[in-house]
């Protein structure tokens, strides 16, 4: 898996998706402050627009990811893949 790094511009609002604490977030003195600036996945501030992060992202996205949306993003995010092998079998109660 490849580490994506993420764009995420500011809405409107201020907003931007934070893969920390996966939900909107208001891109304010707090946010940067208490979350983006120990946080891992940091990797700037893209150029005054909004915060840039880098993670394992598992969906299929570009490199760089381009967020304009926050709330698309987070609800993309929401979606997970689940891989079964082939000797899983699937039981439906009546």
């Amino acid at each position: 898996m490849t580490s994506i790094h993420h764009i995420n511009y500011r809405n409107e609002h201020n907003e931007v998706y934070c893969c920390l604490r996966n939900k909107v977030v208001e891109l304010d003195d707090r946010q940067k402050s208490d979350f983006c600036s120990g946080c891992q996945m940091f990797a700037g501030f893209a150029g005054g627009k909004g915060v840039e992060c880098e993670w394992e992202d598992m969906r299929d996205v570009p490199n760089p990811m381009r967020v304009i949306d926050p709330m698309k993003e987070f609800m993309s995010n929401q979606i997970r893949k689940i891989e079964l092998d082939d000797s899983a079998v699937l039981v439906h109660g009546n």
